[in-house]
């Protein structure tokens, strides 16, 4: 199945690098591009993508505000936004995860990991590259946990289902939490989908940034409680 990808970015030039890279795979289409978060959303609207790679900075409507029009339009159900930018700063990376990104990229990514991200987010997952999952990880250190949602929104989740989101909030993925727990990495991946469902959260990312919120995974210290 081909995957329909909408361009958002101020810049003619970046557009048209991104649209070059991704042209050159079988299995994914450029459907549309768009030079600011008004033309994104309009877009979108007429051709219908599976992803969306955005911008932060553009005229008029920005990146983050057009992200979170397109995650929460109906019409739109099932579009995912990866945020594309030069800024790896807190405030975008955060604005950009609250907004409903599925994935926030800088634009050093290499070309594969580009490829691979866009097909990443169009299965339903999420990510985040390295850098930004360790900022994650810091910045919900440091935030007070919020009790009543420790043991209220957990309590859903059986303790097989909890030591995988503990696991995936420690950057684990579906492979490596297999190998961790012993079981296949199908059971891993509907263990994270179970999760998903119960708590009412949208992707992975989501899910990492509740595990935190809640207090369900602490930064230094592993799932099994170690240092």
């Amino acid at each position: 199945m081909t995957i329909k990808v909408l361009l958002a970015d101020d810049q003619s030039l970046v557009r048209a690098g991104f649209s070059s890279l991704l042209r050159r795979t079988r299995d994914i289409e450029v459907v549309g591009e768009a030079a600011t978060g008004d033309e994104a959303i309009r877009t979108a609207r007429a051709v219908r993508p599976d992803v969306v790679l955005m911008d932060i900075r553009m005229p008029g409507m920005d990146g983050l505000a057009a992200t979170e029009h397109i995650v929460n339009e109906p019409e739109l159900a099932g579009c995912r936004v990866i945020v594309l930018t030069t800024f790896e700063t807190d405030e975008y990376v955060f604005a950009a995860l609250r907004a409903g990104a599925s994935g926030f990229l800088t634009k050093e990514t290499e070309p594969e990991d580009l490829r691979q991200a866009v097909r990443a987010v169009a299965a339903g997952d999420a990510l985040l590259s390295p850098s930004v999952t360790r900022r994650v990880i810091e910045q919900f250190g440091h935030r007070p946990v919020l009790p009543t949602d420790t043991g209220e929104r957990l309590a859903v989740l059986t303790e097989r289902e909890r030591e995988v989101v503990q696991l995936l909030a420690t950057g684990l993925s579906n492979e490596q939490i297999a190998d961790r727990l012993v079981i296949s990495p199908l059971t891993a991946k509907t263990h994270v989908t179970r999760s998903l469902a119960k708590l009412g959260v949208r992707d992975r990312v989501q899910l990492v940034i509740l595990a935190y919120e809640t207090g369900l995974v602490r930064p230094g210290r592993h799932a099994d409680g170690g240092a």
